[in-house]
């Protein structure tokens, strides 16, 4: 008899499709994991590639006016050494990533009401004078904000909802809405972004069932880019004595999402290094095409301390370009040289 779940992978890579009960079989089920791992770097390589995208990332303030419970950046944790980075400088590094060869600049940030509507449009048009696609990370704006960005040039919009569960995302989330999070992801659609969310894995009292319903939320707003990683808990948060997420279900999740969503852009997350040691060739592997190297530079690399353990907050972004390169080289692809938008497939 064939196992359960070596039918579910089956059924998940040849028609896209798992109902809740189904996701949640197979994320329990460890017995079949190999099997479900070589099934999405099956479906990667049909539908996206060999190819894998680097997006430069540039952390340019820890900042934040949000409390998250499990974020190291949160506004009551006094013990982080504050920084922004000017406008300008800001245009600079990505100046200096577009000599390292990229084509795409990450701009994330805690919620810093400091950077204006102004402000972000100034950074925006110019950074696109440089011919790379832009891709902001900076939270929840109203839809008018959004708009201002998407004009000035902006061509994608990563806000993580983290979880799906709304009772634990209000525990997670002090004053923040969930209806206001989905207005954004909707909004984001809407306005013609490619959108990027995700969630953590192994949140406290966070149940399979959540994770699953977390992937099919995914699929239902057909997000255009998932980052899936691990909470490790911060010994500066309220969170700091919590057990944190796993490497292996964080591997699992996104490999069921590939599975199901096989043309989206999946990047191998930092925090799954930071628990794994080659995690991000692991999920390279596993149904990952992305990854996004960090280009800031110097001190204030290690002063996004969203979880502890980061990896690289000691290197150069030159070091990070060339170590990145070695490691996709290794596992037999190489680096694109496209800007890496979605090519949406029939599936």
């Amino acid at each position: 008899m064939i196992n359960k779940s070596v039918q579910l992978i089956e059924k998940a890579e040849y028609g896209h499709r798992l109902d809740k009960n189904e996701i949640v079989h197979l994320l329990q089920d460890d017995g079949c994991n190999e099997k479900l791992f070589e099934a999405a770097d099956r479906i990667r390589k049909k539908y996206v590639g060999d190819k894998v995208h680097l997006r430069g990332l540039i952390e340019f303030s820890n900042m934040c006016k949000r409390n998250c419970m499990y974020c190291g950046l949160r506004c009551d944790n006094k013990n982080i050494e504050r920084y922004r980075i000017s406008p300008d400088d800001i245009i600079e590094l990505a100046k200096k990533a577009e000599g390292y060869g990229y084509k795409t600049i990450v701009m994330q940030s805690g919620e810093d009401d400091y950077y204006t509507v102004d402000k972000l449009k100034y950074i925006i048009s110019n950074i696109k004078k440089m011919d790379m696609a832009l891709t902001l990370s900076i939270g929840e704006k109203t839809f008018e904000e959004y708009k201002s960005f998407k004009e000035a040039g902006a061509d994608r919009y990563l806000i993580r909802i983290e979880t799906t569960d709304e009772k634990l995302y209000k525990k997670m989330h002090p004053d923040m809405s969930y209806k206001n999070r989905k207005r954004c992801l909707r909004e984001l659609k809407i306005l013609g972004y490619e959108v990027g969310t995700g969630c953590l894995i192994g949140l406290p009292n966070q149940s399979v069932e959540s994770l699953a319903e977390d992937i099919l939320f995914f699929k239902e707003i057909d997000a255009d880019m998932i980052g899936i990683g691990p909470f490790i808990p911060n010994e500066d948060t309220p969170l700091k004595d919590e057990m944190g997420g796993n490497f292996i279900t964080s591997i699992k999740v996104m490999a069921v999402i590939r599975l199901l969503m096989p043309d989206i852009n999946i990047p191998a997350t930092t925090a799954m290094e930071s628990l794994e040691l080659n995690g991000r060739e692991i999920a390279l592997q596993s149904g990952a095409n992305v990854v996004m190297p960090n280009v800031t530079e110097g001190v204030y690399r290690k002063l996004y301390a969203l979880y502890p353990g980061k990896i690289c907050t000691g290197d150069t972004p030159a070091h990070c370009r060339n170590c990145i390169t070695g490691k996709i080289n290794n596992i037999g692809r190489s680096i694109s040289d496209s800007k890496g938008f979605r090519i949406k497939s029939v599936v």
